[in-house]
């Protein structure tokens, strides 16, 4: 990758939760009833404006303590390996986290959210209104449309 093809990304806030290290995160934040903080940096508080009227949050972070040299994982409850794009797994080249939650509050620059997977300290990236409408697809009905292999 030549240098001029590199991208930045700016963190807009910080995470704090309960999770201080990776064992303690469940393994979907959607799954657990945990709550957790989004700290908007200063700069970044103006973009939160209406936001509290969103019942659900997109939260794009960094996963900033996961191995970013893997292109093989093995899913929980799986015995083979497959390609780190056909799986969830945190570790992976650019170790972005997607996360829709549950908005339980806004205070000022500080949004309460339940359902996110995130550590104590991990970078947000980006957070926009979850819509049904546009983010759901009612037919599909999720996971492979053929079940792979056993290896």
């Amino acid at each position: 990758m030549e240098e001029s093809d590199r991208m930045e990304c700016i963190p807009i806030g910080v995470v704090r939760s309960p999770y201080r290290v990776r064992g303690d995160a469940p393994r979907q934040g959607r799954l657990a009833g945990t709550e957790a903080e989004i700290r908007i940096f200063d700069d970044y508080a103006p973009g939160l404006q209406d936001v509290e009227y969103a019942s659900h949050l997109i939260v794009l972070y960094w996963l900033d303590r996961a191995d970013r040299g893997l292109l093989f994982a093995t899913p929980p409850g799986e015995t083979r390996e497959r390609g780190v794009f056909s799986t969830r797994s945190p570790a992976r080249p650019n170790p972005i986290g997607f996360g829709v939650v549950d908005l339980v509050r806004r205070d000022g620059n500080v949004l309460t959210v339940r359902g996110l997977d995130a550590l104590d300290g991990t970078p947000v990236l980006d957070i926009k209104p979850y819509s049904p409408e546009i983010d759901s697809i009612p037919s599909a009905t999720g996971g492979w449309r053929i079940k792979p292999e056993k290896g």
